[in-house]
């Protein structure tokens, strides 16, 4: 005969319950990986009971604090071994997309996953996850914990064990990186997604012209195939370059393809589905003023693609 939950057990899952999209967005923050944020997700939570179960142990009078500090702490020990993958990838690693559906559009009711649910609450751009991976995993947490989710210095020196002056040390260096990289703005969605349809429709069409008035002079193009799907061995740069490989190559590999339009990381974006199969997520990163595409994310890992056909459904 089974025995229902002890009180305190139910306490412990609700308030953790409470906690799951705030631990996803930041550990996934830090990691980029779906996959790892996860397992750092199940690691917080046999911390988290396995301290609840204890016994004699005493009330912990502030959940979220604690929560997150196992979590940051967890994702910061997993980078190491998330580097060594990134020692061996081949081509331009991209982060796994996070999608969702596009702010005008309604929320499913039943949208519970944990990937959704981190999009509703703090998201990190493509782009901007593209660079935190230059800092080091200290910066990146005190960045993202800072400039993401608004902890104050202390609060960050409790949680990393650190001096406030050593965390304010660290968030100068990651934030004057950061910016000197990519500086703060936000396109306009409507026009971001104005521009991938363009841009879109150029590339599929084949239509170098139209290209080389959508990019800027120094665009970048991701193409992360992981070895497996469509991809380059490193990011190619420069207008001309990527306009020509674009015009060239896309009205091939992109023949039959079905555009969906989607929030990827927060940003309107759009993937592409041969059939029912998730090809590709697309990922433009337009300049300041908004007029040109300076940013192409192309990721089209198999691997890091697999969980977007289940997503798809529930949109």
């Amino acid at each position: 005969m089974s025995h229902p939950p002890q009180p305190v057990a139910r306490t412990a899952t609700q308030v953790f319950a409470d906690h799951r999209e705030l631990l996803f967005s930041i550990i996934y923050s830090m990691l980029g990986s779906v996959c790892d944020t996860e397992d750092v997700m199940q690691e917080t939570w046999l911390a988290w009971a396995a301290r609840h179960e204890a016994e004699g142990a005493a009330e912990i009078g502030h959940p979220r604090a604690y929560l997150v500090r196992i979590a940051v702490n967890g994702a910061l020990a997993h980078r190491a071994a998330v580097s060594r993958r990134r020692e061996t990838y081949v081509g331009p690693w991209l982060p796994e997309p996070l999608v969702g559906p596009l702010p005008d559009a309604p929320v499913p009711a039943d949208a519970g996953d944990a990937a959704d649910a981190a999009l509703r609450a703090e998201s990190v751009s493509m782009a901007l996850l593209v660079v935190l991976e230059t800092l080091t995993p200290l910066e990146r947490g005190v960045f993202v914990l800072h400039e993401v989710f608004g902890y104050p210095h202390t609060e960050i020196a409790e949680i990393l064990g650190r001096s406030p002056s050593a965390i304010r040390q660290l968030a100068h260096r990651a934030r004057e990186h950061v910016h000197a990289r990519r500086p703060r703005y936000a396109p306009d969605p409507q026009v971001r997604r104005q521009v991938t349809e363009r841009f879109l429709e150029a590339a599929l069409g084949g239509d170098l012209d139209a290209l080389l008035r959508l990019l800027a002079p120094d665009v970048t193009l991701w193409g992360d195939g992981g070895g497996k799907g469509a991809g380059g061995p490193r990011p190619l740069r420069g207008r001309d370059k990527v306009a020509r490989l674009l015009a060239s190559v896309a009205p091939r590999s992109g023949q039959g393809l079905r555009i969906a339009y989607r929030s990827v990381n927060g940003d309107p974006s759009a993937l592409l589905f041969a059939g029912d199969t998730p090809y590709a997520v697309l990922v433009l990163d337009l300049t300041p003023d908004g007029d040109r595409v300076c940013g192409i994310y192309a990721v089209a890992n198999p691997d890091k693609l697999s969980h977007l056909g289940a997503t798809e459904r529930s949109l």
